[in-house]
């Protein structure tokens, strides 16, 4: 006999597709939710509503909230637009951010597949780059930094970005073996990821 709400399966199975939550855990978390109470609900509802207001940047496709079409990032005339770093995701760029050691700009070129194969949407991107530089830096950026994990698949796709972009940077560059291989940018600790940026090859 089914003895859970409607409302509270649908729920569950919503959960269970986020990141590294399966069907056990979405159901605890369905739960506690339940537990906190009417208003803890509602505040989630509004947070979750507030989202319909993010835009997505038209430069490197970080989340924001802007009058304009780019984020903090890329509309800071401070920082170097002619360095650019591709990076995974955007957690890698809070990481990086986090550091306080790069001052260009970031293309989020989305999850890499794990046949390390770039989508038709992520070639798209690159094409956006490509057709910044052409524009906006006569041709060449000084540098383009290849950000990824430190693990096969990262490489891989290192090397099919980098046959890519070759012709649209004067210096191509990986980030330093200060990250240990098979780890994961996100989780690496700010002195790693300086050391990283800083001695990048």
């Amino acid at each position: 006999m089914e003895i859970l709400p409607e409302s509270i399966k649908k729920l569950i199975n919503i959960l269970s597709y986020f990141p590294s939550i399966g069907p056990r855990q979405a159901t605890r978390l369905a739960f506690y939710l339940i537990n906190k109470g009417q208003n803890e609900i509602i505040g989630l509802i509004k947070n979750l509503e507030a989202l319909n207001k993010i835009k997505i940047c038209n430069f490197c496709f970080f989340p924001h909230e802007n009058q304009n079409e780019l984020c903090d990032i890329c509309q800071n005339t401070e920082r170097n637009k002619s360095i650019i770093m591709i990076i995974e995701k955007e957690t890698d760029l809070l990481s990086l951010e986090k550091a306080n050691q790069f001052n260009g700009r970031y293309l989020i070129i989305g999850e890499i597949s794990k046949k390390g194969i770039l989508e038709e949407w992520q070639k798209l991107r690159l094409q956006n780059l490509k057709s910044f530089i052409q524009r906006e830096l006569n041709g060449k950026a000084e540098e383009i930094i290849l950000a990824f994990n430190p693990d096969s698949i990262g490489n891989f796709t290192s090397s099919i970005i980098e046959k890519e972009i070759r012709d649209f940077s004067k210096k191509i560059t990986r980030l330093a073996r200060g990250l240990p291989t098979g780890g994961e940018i996100e989780f690496a600790d700010d002195e790693t990821l300086k050391s990283a940026i800083q001695n990048r090859v």
